[in-house]
């Protein structure tokens, strides 16, 4: 389990497949640090990168690797090129949980529809698929691209979806790859656990 808050913005230096001439292979990642301490990391540990979980296969004082497979790659954004992405490592007992609880597991991928000051703050806007609408509502939880974030209206359109705005105070869009958003870009998306479970008890009870 993660928390949202990112530790470190790294970066993906090197992407190499894991079979060279397969397309449906997945790839390592080569992924440079930064300020994420590694000094207690170790092989089999669980970093998420871009609000993706990855295991750490192989590690330096200052880079780690991670396998991604193909699935992957297809479900998620910013995992099959280099460049910077956000950080953070798995909870440990007795951490403290400043954020919500996130798995890492993306559920999806969302489409930025805006992202612009507002006085000192930022309106970041993004475009949410049908088959996750239906589990954000305003002041609920969502993390993008790792971000642990609080979402300020919800607006459903004719096909099922909705858009969903987020205000970003400075220092967030300072501190994490939020900063190079733009419209268009795809996000990875993932929804409150707590608001998929309640949407699961209630399905069974309709059924019931």
């Amino acid at each position: 389990m993660f928390t949202g808050i990112v530790a470190a913005v790294g970066a993906i230096t090197k992407v190499t497949p894991l079979q060279e001439g397969n397309e449906n292979a997945g790839v390592r990642l080569t992924i440079s640090a930064g300020d994420l301490p590694l000094k207690e990391t170790k092989l089999g540990d669980s970093i998420a990168i871009q609000g993706a979980c990855m295991t750490v296969v192989s590690l330096t004082d200052s880079s780690f690797d991670v396998d991604v497979s193909r699935e992957s790659l297809n479900k998620t954004a910013g995992l099959d090129k280099p460049g910077e992405v956000n950080l953070e490592h798995a909870l440990r007992v007795g951490d403290s949980l400043d954020g919500h609880l996130v798995s890492g597991h993306v559920d999806g991928l969302g489409t930025v529809a805006k992202f612009s000051p507002v006085g000192e703050s930022w309106d970041l806007r993004i475009d949410v698929p049908p088959h996750l609408a239906k589990y954000l509502a305003y002041k609920g939880s969502i993390t993008v691209n790792g971000v642990s974030l609080t979402v300020n209206s919800v607006q459903d359109d004719a096909q099922g979806g909705c858009q969903i705005s987020i205000n970003l105070i400075p220092h967030t869009v300072q501190v994490t790859t939020l900063k190079h958003l733009k419209p268009g870009h795809s996000v990875n998306l993932e929804v409150d656990t707590i608001a998929r479970y309640v949407e699961r008890m209630l399905s069974v009870q309709k059924a019931g």
